[in-house]
C-alpha cells in the first residue's frame, strides 16, 4: 500500500491539462468534517462539507471546520456541491463555506437539501439548489455526475459517479449494503456493477466500519427489541438518538402505537428534522400519537416516551441536561433511557458520563453493549469486499475514517485484488492526480483545524486551547508586584491570587520572599531590564516551586509594575 501522506510533502505541481486532482480537506483520519475536493479544467467540484464534534482536549468550542484556504481565492470557479446525505458531519459546515459565496450550487436528494435549507434559513442564506434522484445525470462543468441509491442511517443517501476528461470517480458518501430496510431502497448493486463495467478509475470509499468483520445487522432487527423494551418499561422511556435518524424515530412511533403511548420530541433540531421528514413523507406519524413537550407533564409515565437529542453526550443536548438536572424533563426513578446510537470515536467519555448521571438517578440505562437497540449505518468489512469485487476498481482510496479504519481498508482493497500500489492512504490537504488510469499522490497543501467557538470561526487557535487546557487541568495563578526603579526594593507586593491550584492562598506564604529577592537582585543588577524580563523572574521561581511543592503546572500570569 502507499504509505500514509505526511505533513510537510512537496507543494504539488501545476495542474496538467486533462488530469483530474483530488484534494481531500476532510474526513481522513477523523470521523467528520467530511470534504473532497475535485478540479480538472479550471473548475472545482466539491463532495460533502461537514462538520467534526469537539473532543474532550478541545474545550469551548462547538464545532470544527474544514479549512477553505485551499479554495478561498477560486470560489468562483465552484461548479457546485454535492451532498451526498444530510448528517452534520456531511453538511454541517455548509453555512460557513456560503458566507464566502453563497450563491454556490448545491446538490443532493429532497431530504438532504431540505435539512440543508432549514439549516441556512437560521444563518439568513437562501441558498441555489438542484434536487436530484438515483439513476440520474447532471453536467456540472466539466464534471458529469450520476446519482446512485445508497442505503445509510438517514434515508435519501446517494453515492455519485464523476465523469471527466481525466478519469472516472465513484465516490459513495457514507454507505452500508442492508437488505432489509425499513424504507425498501437498498444500495443498488445492479448500477455499481454497471458502472463497474464502464470502469472506475479510483473509488473512494466509506471506512468507518472497515475494521468490523462480517456484516451491519439490518435496521430490521432493531423495532422488535425496542417493542419488547416498551412492554416492560413501568414509567416513562426516553430514547436518544441522533436528531436526523428518521429510521429510529419511525421505529419508536411505531412501538408507542403498538404499546398505547404518546410521543414528544425533546431538542431544537430533533422537531425540525423530524417536522420536515413527515412533511416530505419520509416520516409516517400515526394519527393521535405525538404531542408538544409542554403537554407531558399532565400524562401520567406509563404513556410517555420522549425522543431527544444528546446520545453522543453533547454538554447542550437534551440528555445531557436532563442527567445534570438542568432540563424542564426530570429523570427519576424507574425511568428507561435507551440510547438508539453508536459511539463516535472520542465521545466515548461524554457518554459514560451521562450514562453514570442517569443510573444515579435511578433510571434504567439501556444501551448498544446491553440490547440491540442500535445498528451501524456503515458498511462492515463483508460488504466492502462486495463491492470491490462488483466494481474492481483500478485505483483505490479509503475516506472517512480514522488511521486504522483506512488501513483496514485498504487491506480489503488488496484481498480483492487491487494492486497495493493502487491502493492511496492518504491525509487530510493531500493532492491526488488522476490520469490515463493513474493516481498519484503529487504533494499536499495545508489544511488545519478550523475552530467554531460562539460567533468566533478560524479565531480559536491550538495554543489558545492548550491555555484552556492547563486552565482547566493544573489551575491559574497571578503574581503582582510594584518594584521601586531605582532602589529595586518591593514597595508593594507580591500579591498572589490562585485558581484551582491549591484551597487556600495561604500555602503561597512560603515562595513570596523568594520572589521578592529575587526581583530585587534583577533589578540591581541590571540597569537597563525590562519589566518582561523581571516578570520571566517572577515566572521561573514561583513556576519552580509550584511544580516542585504541589506537584501542578498551572498557568501563571506575573505582573511587575515599577514605580
Amino acid at each position: 500500500m502507499t504509505q500514509m501522506t505526511e505533513p510537510g510533502l512537496r507543494t504539488p505541481p501545476a495542474l496538467a491539462d486533462g488530469t483530474l486532482r483530488i484534494v481531500p480537506l476532510g474526513g481522513i483520519g477523523e470521523i467528520g468534517r467530511n470534504m473532497t475536493v475535485f478540479e480538472i479544467g479550471g473548475k472545482l467540484l466539491i463532495v460533502d462539507c461537514g462538520v467534526l464534534f469537539p473532543e474532550e482536549d478541545q474545550p469551548g468550542v462547538d464545532v470544527i471546520l474544514p479549512d477553505f484556504s485551499y479554495i478561498k481565492d477560486r470560489l468562483e470557479d465552484v461548479v457546485g456541491v454535492v451532498l451526498t446525505h444530510g448528517h452534520e458531519d456531511h453538511i454541517g459546515a455548509v453555512p460557513y463555506l456560503l458566507r464566502l459565496r453563497d450563491d454556490i450550487p448545491l446538490i443532493g436528494s429532497q431530504l438532504t437539501l431540505a435539512f440543508v435549507e432549514a439549516k441556512l434559513a437560521e444563518h439568513r442564506i437562501k441558498p441555489w439548489t438542484l434536487t436530484v434522484k438515483e439513476g440520474q445525470v447532471e453536467q456540472l462543468g466539466p464534471f458529469q455526475c450520476e446519482f446512485v441509491a445508497v442505503n445509510h442511517s438517514i434515508p435519501d443517501a446517494l453515492a455519485v459517479f464523476i465523469r471527466t476528461a481525466g478519469g472516472t470517480v465513484l465516490h459513495t458518501g457514507d454507505f452500508k449494503m442492508d437488505q432489509l430496510p425499513l424504507d425498501g431502497r437498498r444500495t443498488d448493486l445492479r448500477h455499481f456493477a454497471r458502472l463497474g463495467e464502464e470502469g472506475v478509475d479510483l473509488f473512494l470509499v466509506d471506512s468507518t466500519n472497515a475494521d468490523v468483520p462480517g456484516f451491519t445487522t439490518s435496521e430490521a432487527e432493531i423495532g422488535p427489541t425496542l417493542e419488547a423494551l416498551f412492554g416492560k418499561a413501568d414509567k416513562r422511556i426516553i430514547v436518544a438518538s441522533f436528531s436526523s435518524h428518521v429510521h429510529r424515530v419511525q421505529q419508536v412511533l411505531n412501538a408507542a402505537v403498538l404499546h398505547g403511548r404518546k410521543v414528544a420530541f425533546v431538542g431544537r433540531s430533533m422537531v425540525r428534522n423530524m417536522a420536515i421528514a413527515a412533511k416530505l413523507g419520509y416520516l409516517n406519524v400515526p394519527a393521535d400519537v405525538l404531542v408538544e413537550l409542554k403537554n407531558v407533564d399532565s400524562l401520567p409515565d406509563n404513556k410517555v416516551v420522549l425522543m431527544s437529542t444528546g446520545s453522543q453526550g453533547e454538554p447542550m443536548a437534551a440528555l445531557s441536561r436532563m442527567a445534570n438536572g438542568d432540563h424542564k424533563i426530570s429523570v427519576g426513578v424507574g425511568d428507561t433511557v435507551i440510547l438508539a446510537s453508536s459511539l463516535i470515536p472520542g465521545n466515548e467519555n461524554a457518554v459514560y458520563r451521562i450514562i453514570n448521571g442517569l443510573l444515579k438517578l435511578g433510571a434504567d440505562v439501556i444501551h448498544k453493549g446491553t440490547a440491540k437497540v442500535h445498528v451501524s449505518g456503515h458498511a462492515a468489512a463483508g460488504e466492502l469486499l462486495y463491492c470491490y469485487n462488483i466494481l474492481q476498481p483500478k485505483n483505490v482510496m479509503p475516506v472517512h475514517g480514522e488511521t486504522r479504519h483506512l488501513i483496514a481498508n485498504g487491506k480489503i482493497a488488496q484481498q480483492s485484488g487491487v494492486p497495493a500500489s493502487n491502493v492511496l492512504l492518504t491525509s487530510d490537504g493531500a493532492v491526488i492526480d488522476l490520469a490515463g488510469g493513474t493516481a498519484r499522490i503529487v504533494g499536499q497543501v495545508e489544511c488545519g483545524f478550523v475552530y467554531v467557538d460562539g460567533h468566533s470561526v478560524g479565531e480559536i487557535t491550538d495554543e489558545d486551547l492548550k491555555d484552556r487546557r492547563i486552565l482547566g487541568d493544573e489551575g491559574f495563578i497571578s503574581i503582582i508586584t510594584v518594584v521601586n526603579r531605582s532602589t529595586g526594593k518591593i514597595v508593594s507586593g507580591p500579591d498572589i491570587h490562585a485558581r484551582g491550584v491549591a484551597e487556600d492562598d495561604s500555602v503561597f506564604d512560603d515562595i513570596k520572599p523568594k520572589i521578592a529577592a529575587a526581583l530585587e537582585e534583577a533589578v540591581t543588577a541590571s540597569t537597563d531590564h525590562t519589566t518582561h524580563q523581571l516578570q520571566q523572574v517572577v515566572r521561573r521561581v514561583i513556576g519552580t516551586w509550584v511544580n516542585r511543592k504541589l506537584r501542578r503546572r498551572p498557568m501563571i500570569i506575573p505582573v511587575v509594575l515599577e514605580a
